[in-house]
């Protein structure tokens, strides 16, 4: 599972817009992905069970070593990070002492309740500007359908935030086009979805499984209106990224929590060069 889906439970964690101490609001904090990284790999930790009550039982977390050497970060990188996410209240650190002589081990874990706090947050600001975009989208250009809106969205926010990404021809070749999937996949993973890709029609096809929704809830009750949005958004992405031709299709709920989209290109490939060959007996130069 991913940041996003909200895994923790029980006591609601502090409210992810402000932070008691005077710093960063825990949702600007998770603009940055290497703090989402650590917050995520904290998030899958494997739990435990109580042998005597059968109860999970939740990690008791890692070091900031431990970290360092799981995502390939200097330690002083991460424990700068650590400490802004426990001052936001989205981690919480406690010392474990050790059977063996020693110091404690200081531990960082997630704050119960706060994953579900914050990604309620960042969805809801997600919706709150797509809705502006469906109902106005400025002077020159008519209110549209949420798909439209998705469209605009995605294409605006790769020019504001990726513009190294646009002005690139459309592709040419299968690996050229996964190539382009793969910088939407990961602009998908930044606004919070757990896209996992594959392959069909000689790579023509890509199948998109998109977990963790950040607009589930609303989804069960309006899915016309939150596919709409999806197709819009990565066919936004993909006209930004050159594919102006992509065809989106979406199915919703495959699975609890789970839609397949499907991106057809409709560049023609280049055929590959024929390897050279020795020519053969008879043939004339």
């Amino acid at each position: 599972m991913a940041l996003t889906a909200g895994t923790s439970s029980g006591a609601a964690g502090p409210s992810a817009g402000v932070d008691p101490a005077g710093g960063p609001a825990a949702t600007d904090l998770l603009e940055s992905p290497v703090r989402r990284t650590i917050v995520d790999a904290l998030a899958n930790l494997p739990t435990g069970v109580d042998p005597a009550t059968g109860a999970v039982v939740p990690h008791p977390g890692l070091r900031a070593q431990d970290l360092a050497e799981r995502l390939g970060l200097h330690v002083t990188t991460v424990r700068f990070h650590l400490d802004q996410l426990v001052t936001a209240g989205l981690l919480r650190s406690h010392f474990e002492r050790r059977k063996e002589a020693g110091r404690p081990r200081k531990l960082y874990a997630i704050e119960q309740g706060s994953l579900t706090t914050v990604t309620s947050d960042q969805s809801y600001r997600m919706l709150s500007e797509l809705l502006v975009e469906t109902l106005s989208s400025g002077a020159d250009e008519p209110a549209g359908s949420p798909e439209d809106a998705g469209v605009r969205w995605g294409r605006r926010h790769v020019l504001n935030g990726h513009a190294g990404l646009v002005g690139q021809p459309p592709a040419r070749s299968p690996g050229q086009w996964l190539g382009k999937i793969g910088q939407m996949v990961d602009l998908l993973r930044e606004w919070g979805y757990s896209p996992e890709v594959s392959t069909t029609n000689a790579g023509r096809t890509v199948r998109v499984a998109l977990h963790d929704c950040p607009f589930l809830p609303l989804a069960k009750d309006n899915t016309a209106v939150v596919c709409g949005i999806h197709r819009g958004l990565m066919r936004g992405v993909m006209e930004a990224l050159g594919e102006e031709s992509t065809e989106v299709g979406l199915t919703p709920f495959v699975a609890p929590g789970m839609c397949i989209a499907a991106l057809t290109t409709g560049s023609t490939f280049e055929q590959p060069a024929s390897p050279n060959h020795p020519p053969r007996q008879g043939d004339h130069s």
